[in-house]
């Protein structure tokens, strides 16, 4: 089948007491058992039923298993949220005295977690040009453990090649993890493009709409030590196991997955051409246009479509802030792949708490807007733009070629 059609009929693990279409909600948190050997087995693993909702719940298991399909993953382990599966990730990973090779070039929070969090026990972060092979095989050594990156870095796009990355991972006996949440599973093949692991916020794209919170680490079963490391211990001892109702949630927003990207990724390339041609707009940062230095990349790797997410520099931080205040459509507001299109400064708000020094060492500048578009119709979220800027060029409105 179809990614399409496996999104929506992958079968239950059990056939369920009323014949429900969709997997209820278990919304328990104990399960009976008809006896002490039947019980033993449940929870010493040897079984796959169901003991306690806080590591095994049948709502969150069959919404990794409908990922495990679209996949093809070994295992797919569902978390609280994004970043609850880097941390389990990084942490089935390290250990004091490891270090971790990635990019300046990372989301706020991951940055803080390799810099900040994992330094506090011993866990070493290398720090890199991962579009550079050559910088990032020179700070290998016996103790690297990984090499971790973003699909597509947000919010400076940048695109690295990741089956230059994974060579030298696979030369050096290491995983390679890369954080794809900006381009969804369905749009390419992780484990032929040279993954280990992918770790995904599934409160964006999949979650429908911002529905609910939500993560996963999709194993594709290249290190069997780290996969059990992930399932006993981080889901085990740390909790931080994805609750049923957002499972079931998640599961819906899988259904329509493929419709609302295709949808909000061609509104995207659209909204970002008629920028490049935008007065008062300096420079658009987005992977498919012809103008992205990595666009060849981009499309050889991840395919068609090149996301939601674009970002476009103005002449000022005060510009920013002046056009993020006028915006009548378009909402100020942060998440990601929302059915509603947001714009957020990422300077002040996401990578506000950081210094000026360590902004400027990950590319984070003051004149950056960072949006991401939703479901409207690309001619009103462009006028709403145009508005916010100071201007309403309506004839770029008619632009067949756009």
């Amino acid at each position: 089948m179809k990614k399409e059609t496996k999104a929506i009929h992958t079968p239950f693990q059990r056939r369920d007491a009323y014949d429900a279409l969709q997997m209820p909600v278990y919304h328990t948190l104990a399960f009976e058992f008809d006896n002490a050997d039947i019980m033993a087995d449940a929870f010493c693993g040897r079984t796959d039923a169901p003991d306690y909702s806080r590591v095994l719940n049948p709502t969150v298991t069959h919404f990794e298993s409908r990922i495990a399909s679209l996949t093809g993953a070994k295992e797919v382990s569902a978390f609280t949220s994004g970043m609850a599966a880097i941390s389990a990730m990084l942490l089935s990973t390290a250990s004091a005295g490891k270090n971790i090779i990635s990019s300046s070039h990372l989301f706020g929070n991951t940055y803080l977690l390799l810099t900040r969090t994992l330094a506090r026990y011993g866990v070493e972060a290398r720090l890199t040009d991962l579009t550079d092979p050559t910088a990032v095989e020179a700070l290998v050594d016996g103790d690297t453990c990984c090499i971790f990156l973003e699909s597509v870095t947000n919010p400076q796009t940048e695109v690295a090649d990741v089956r230059a990355l994974s060579e030298i991972a696979r030369r050096h006996g290491f995983p390679l993890i890369a954080d794809t949440t900006m381009i969804p599973f369905t749009q390419f093949d992780g484990r032929k493009l040279g993954l280990d692991f992918q770790v995904v916020s599934t409160t964006k794209y999949v979650s429908g709409g911002a529905t609910s919170l939500g993560g996963v680490i999709i194993d594709y079963g290249n290190f069997p030590e780290i996969s059990t490391f992930i399932k006993k211990d981080c889901v085990f001892n740390l909790g931080g196991y994805m609750t049923p109702h957002a499972a079931y949630m998640q599961t819906l927003g899988l259904e329509t997955l493929q419709v609302r990207y295709d949808r909000q990724a061609a509104t995207a390339l659209r909204l970002a051409r008629l920028l490049e041609q935008t007065p008062g707009v300096v420079r658009v940062g987005y992977p498919g246009l012809e103008s992205h230095p990595q666009h060849e990349l981009f499309r050889e790797q991840y395919g068609e479509g090149a996301g939601a997410m674009l970002t476009f520099d103005l002449e000022s931080g005060e510009a920013c802030r002046r056009f993020i205040n006028r915006l009548q459509l378009i909402h100020r507001a942060t998440n990601l792949f929302d059915n509603r299109s947001l714009a957020i400064h990422p300077a002040s708000t996401i990578f506000g708490p950081l210094t000026q020094e360590q902004r400027d060492a990950m590319d984070v500048k003051d004149t950056t807007i960072r949006l991401s578009v939703g479901l409207e119709d690309a001619e009103d979220l462009y006028a709403d733009i145009c508005r916010a800027l100071g201007d309403l060029p309506t004839d770029k409105l008619q632009h067949n070629e756009i």
